[in-house]
């Protein structure tokens, strides 16, 4: 019988400790293959692979496309990368983010769900909101054994708690009993489950969107037969949002390829409406001073009326301003409150 040779381990903000622990209680022999994808800057060079071979007894390397899968190594996804594996080797792509990401999670869990089904386990660490979610739910849908940080032990309980919330968990353990567990699960003869599920068609199309192999004439088709068309634009590149549901799982898409769950897209939108309030502020200000400087010239040529105008509007510009600036300011929520009742409006209308 086959038995479990994949592990998938995903991570983001305080994850890199847990990573550490996990990879530092390996056996040098161990007979599977690591893949990590940790959340890391695009524009800075990545230590982590230095970080994670001094930890341990494997080697941990950054891999190059279409490099060969070896047992007891570990594959940490170059910045700005994401990170796919296929049967017996590694895809290195520079596709479109997800939740906000590059690397991210779900494309690595995915593409591990499709090729290896129940010879995987994945493992979500510590991280603020919920990359990770959907992969591991298509994981342990196809049979894969799925891993969670417990929240308690994690330094930001996001991730985990959303991996939780989805029922797709089978182990929720501190960062300190995961790699022991690990080792377990690799000695473990695959045994086939009666209820797992085939492999959909959505996923497989998901995973070819990340790795960019379909093409751009077929690309919207492709989107459209994952969801529904939406109001709602993309943030990154502002296209259409198609809407994605897996259960109670629902995320978003564009043709391009973006993807977004819930909260990384109320996320997302806020901070795209606070750099705006930030802009329309800027702007008022301009306004008002610009304003001012033309009554004070309109004043000067003994043009009483055009100057009371000019000042009207410099006192119209400066209230304005002064209630964006409070907003932003004083109650920064209220700055993300139209793209979060966006967000909720959306989420209501699949009810």
């Amino acid at each position: 019988m086959p038995r479990r040779d994949i592990i998938v381990i995903g991570g983001s903000a305080g994850s890199l400790d847990a990573v550490t622990e996990i990879v530092a209680k390996l056996p040098a022999d161990l007979a599977a293959a690591v893949f990590v994808v940790l959340h890391v800057s695009p524009t800075r060079a990545s230590t982590l692979p230095e970080i994670l071979t001094r930890a341990g007894r494997l080697p941990a390397i950054h891999p190059a496309d279409n490099q060969p899968i070896e047992y007891g190594r570990i594959y940490v996804a170059p910045p700005d990368r994401h990170l796919l594996i296929e049967n017996r080797h590694i895809n290195i792509v520079h596709g479109p983010k997800e939740n906000r990401s590059r690397p991210a999670i779900d494309p690595l869990f995915r593409s591990a769900a499709i090729n290896y089904g129940p010879r995987a386990v994945g493992v979500v660490l510590s991280g603020s909101l919920d990359d990770g979610t959907a992969g591991l739910y298509a994981m342990k849908k196809v049979g894969a054994v799925t891993i969670v940080q417990l929240p308690s032990d994690a330094t930001y309980s996001s991730m985990p708690e959303s991996a939780i919330s989805q029922n797709s968990v089978d182990y929720i353990v501190p960062a300190a009993e995961i790699g022991p567990l690990l080792q377990q699960l690799v000695e473990r003869e695959v045994v086939p489950e009666p209820r797992v599920e085939a492999v959909s068609n959505n996923l497989r199309t998901e995973v070819e969107i990340s790795r960019q192999e379909i093409d751009s004439k077929e690309l919207i088709d492709a989107v459209q037969s994952l969801g529904r068309l939406t109001m709602f634009t993309c943030p990154e590149c502002h296209g259409t949002l198609w809407e994605m549901k897996n259960g109670d799982l629902v995320r978003y898409r564009c043709h391009v390829g973006h993807a977004f769950s819930i909260e990384s897209l109320d996320g997302e939108q806020g901070e795209k409406l606070e750099a705006a309030l930030w802009s329309a502020l800027r702007a008022l200000e301009e306004r008002g001073a610009l304003a001012r400087r033309l009554a004070k010239q309109a004043q000067g040529n003994a043009r009483f009326t055009m100057a009371e105008k000019f000042r009207e509007r410099a006192r119209q510009a400066d209230e304005d301003a002064g209630t964006i600036r409070e907003i932003l300011l004083a109650d920064p929520e209220r700055a993300l409150l139209a793209a979060r009742s966006g967000a909720q409006t959306a989420n209501q209308q699949t009810q």
